[in-house]
């Protein structure tokens, strides 16, 4: 029998190295009847902010060659509305519960946090810094070093738990950021949020999505956010939770060879909803097969 477990540090420990990607598994009832989500190693709630967001106008979704964008722009009602309807659902599952957590000022990612802070069946929270789909705040907080650092640092002070940061690839050097986030007090960064890109509608000659540039995900971002998690595990000693088109076990597995602890599955689940428990057993699968014990013999194992 193989070990899947992983460590990410002050606490967090999965069962087996699979998460979900914020945004794309709702608040993950909605996939219940799909699944059984207490066989994935956690789930990462969709982004929640301060206060109630309408998100961006429709059309916010687009199909690309090899790729999804999107451009919802962190549409929730609000923490105070999830930690009184959606925190006592998610209660019943074992697997751990994450909170992908957003701001337009560091004052609103402190505040939001606050209210996460004391729910027993929160593991962690994922500081999102890296939204390219809202006008203020998201990804200014993550392209610039000292920003990074800035709020990591204040959400630091307010909460003891686990302190995941989501990272953007829309940056000239992402191991800088990664960094920043390590000096700020963030105990694992995920990597990598979508890249920005856009489609356009030949004979309407207007873009596909209402914000005329989205966040690009998909089979298409695989190799750019591989390239990023290997230099990122490379440069911190924090962990590192990989995604960004990862389709498939084998996928999985290409991330932990490159450095990542975990991985998050986010565009594969719009394709087969049952994808999450698929690499869990395509994993299982592969150490047996490679005659490995444990899923954290693969971190870091690549052969150069």
């Amino acid at each position: 029998m193989v070990d899947l477990s992983v460590d990410l540090g002050n606490n967090l420990i999965l069962d087996n190295p699979v998460l979900t990607a914020s945004g794309t598994f709702g608040y993950g009832t909605e996939f219940d009847d799909f699944i059984d989500l207490n066989r994935l190693g956690g789930f990462v709630v969709k982004g929640t902010t301060l206060h109630h967001r309408e998100g961006n106008a429709y059309p916010r979704m687009a199909e690309t060659p090899s790729g999804m964008l999107n451009a919802v722009g962190l549409q929730n009602k609000g923490v105070k509305y999830f930690v009184d309807h959606i925190y006592p659902n998610l209660l019943k599952y074992q697997s751990k519960v994450i909170v992908n957590v957003s701001g337009s000022t560091i004052e609103d990612y402190v505040a939001c946090t606050e209210y996460l802070e004391g729910l027993e069946g929160i593991s962690a929270i994922e500081l999102n810094i890296s939204c390219p789909n809202v006008k203020e705040g998201g990804m200014a907080f993550g392209t610039s070093c000292a920003s990074a650092e800035k709020v990591v640092e204040a959400v630091r002070k307010v909460y003891s738990k686990h302190l995941m940061v989501k990272l953007s690839p829309n940056v000239t050097d992402i191991t800088e950021i990664a960094k920043s986030a390590e000096a700020g007090g963030a105990d694992s960064v995920s990597l990598i949020n979508t890249m920005l890109g856009m489609a356009i509608d030949a004979k309407s000659r207007k873009p596909l999505l209402s914000t005329v540039t989205g966040g690009l995900s998909g089979p298409a971002v695989k190799p750019i956010a591989l390239r990023m998690v290997w230099q990122v595990a490379n440069s911190i000693k924090i962990p590192v939770v990989g995604l960004g088109g990862i389709m498939n076990a084998e996928d999985a597995v290409e991330f932990m060879l490159a450095g990542a602890s975990a991985v998050q599955l986010g565009t594969a689940n719009f394709i087969d909803p049952q994808v999450t428990v698929k690499v869990v057993e395509g994993i299982a699968s592969y150490l047996k097969e490679q005659n490995i014990g444990s899923s954290k013999e693969l971190i870091g194992g690549l052969i150069l």
